[in-house]
């Protein structure tokens, strides 16, 4: 069985280095995500440059920048999949290894990849994610997904076989499995074509209408705004726009990006 991407363990994916300290959960009102002066460096590189940031539960957030501006490190630290080298994060409120472990388990991934088994038919990869994350009921809950995502009826046929749209859809489906409180979407929008876009949009409106935390990459500045409560512009690792998208503009966004 090979996969069209490695897919990362859900289960040991190693947690952030400066989760330590207790492992107990604060109360329901604790923020989705608090970040306190994230640090990465790669190869003596800053990709994120002391970056705080609180996301509160249900807040969609439109997380923009130049390539190579640090999106998509910053969302994989988020995912607890990639430890900062210094810095704390806070996830639901929980603080410490085990915490982080939980929180994993209440985030789904939509990456530039989508971590599908190619050989697999769509329904067979949500039902093998579905028991992966222990989800009560897998058959019945991939059929759920399934419908949301519009691949009712593509559902027994091998993902190898469907268009990147589909594909693409298949993928939020993995990613909406276990049900979780947070979404994190690294270019979600990327190859799609105008139909199929179309739909992701409606789909995005229907999480964020469900008060999902909802964190997106995304380089189209005006459906970014248009789909978000919030506007974050990181630029060389800093972030040096962070406003509501109804006090902003796509031309503000754009000038901060393209600043020197």
């Amino acid at each position: 069985m090979t996969a069209s991407s490695t897919q990362p363990d859900v289960r040991t994916a190693k947690p952030t280095a400066e989760l330590a300290g207790t492992n107990q959960a604060d109360p329901a009102s604790a923020p989705a995500v608090s970040a306190q002066k994230l640090c990465v460096e790669i190869e003596g590189r800053v990709i994120l440059d002391r970056i705080t940031l609180e996301v509160p539960v249900g807040q969609a957030v439109a997380l923009m920048g130049a390539n190579g501006a640090g999106k998509s490190t910053l969302l994989g630290v988020l995912a607890t999949l990639k430890p900062p080298n210094s810095g704390e994060l806070r996830l639901f409120g929980g603080h410490g290894i085990a915490a982080a472990a939980a929180a994993r388990g209440r985030i789904g991934v939509i990456s530039h990849q989508p971590m599908l088994y190619r050989d697999l038919s769509v329904r067979e990869n949500l039902e093998f994610f579905g028991r992966l994350y222990d989800v009560p009921r897998a058959r019945d809950r991939a059929a759920e997904v399934l419908s949301l995502v519009g691949l009712a009826g593509r559902a027994d046929d091998a993902v190898k076989t469907l268009s990147r749209g589909m594909v693409q859809r298949a993928a939020i489906g993995r990613a909406l499995m276990h049900d979780p409180a947070m979404v994190l979407a690294d270019e979600p929008f990327e190859g799609l074509d105008a139909p199929s876009a179309r739909s992701l949009e409606a789909l995005w409106r229907r999480l964020r209408a469900e008060r999902r935390t909802l964190i997106m990459a995304n380089h189209d500045v005006a459906r970014a705004l248009a789909l978000s409560d919030r506007a974050v512009v990181l630029r060389r690792g800093k972030v040096v726009l962070d406003r509501p998208c109804a006090e902003t503009t796509g031309e503000r966004v754009l000038e901060e990006i393209a600043r020197p």
